[in-house]
């Protein structure tokens, strides 16, 4: 399942109603991405993200996405929850849950849903402080782990 929301979420109540949902699972793996200081532009501290996103472009990269990783492995239950709007320091941007009979298969996933969300969803971050704002730019990093 996807969700792309302003508001936030709280990781523990996904967890929890994941778990109930089927008792064949053996291991629920899951990734949460926070809001940082970046500190890239200047020594000024971050004060949030403001996070754009073109609704119907989004949700179909990220449906792409998630059945690439069911296609991959044995899953019982994906969640990817992926917020928009402005988000401030420290808060959580994105979470991932992958639920398997498995451990490795739910590892595996998740790792293969977080890079491929950062490198093929149509999301767009800008960092901004009190006199600063800036586009972030996509990371040769990131890239380089979905090839």
């Amino acid at each position: 399942m996807i969700f792309i929301q302003n508001d936030n979420f709280y990781q523990q109540k996904i967890i929890d109603e994941i778990k109930s949902s089927n008792s064949k699972i053996g291991a629920l793996v899951t990734f949460t991405g926070y809001v940082r200081d970046f500190h890239t532009e200047s020594n000024e501290e971050c004060s949030h993200l403001e996070i754009q996103h073109y609704e119907g472009m989004t949700n179909k990269a990220l449906m792409n996405i998630e059945e690439s990783a069911h296609n991959r492995w044995s899953l019982i239950e994906t969640k990817i929850i992926h917020r928009v709007g402005i988000i401030k320091l420290n808060e959580p941007i994105v979470f991932i849950a992958v639920a398997s009979k498995h451990r490795d298969n739910a590892f595996e996933a998740c790792r293969f849903i977080i890079d491929h969300l950062k490198t093929q969803a149509p999301f767009w971050k800008k960092e901004v402080s009190n006199n600063y704002s800036f586009w972030v730019e996509q990371k040769e990093s990131d890239l380089v782990k979905v090839k």
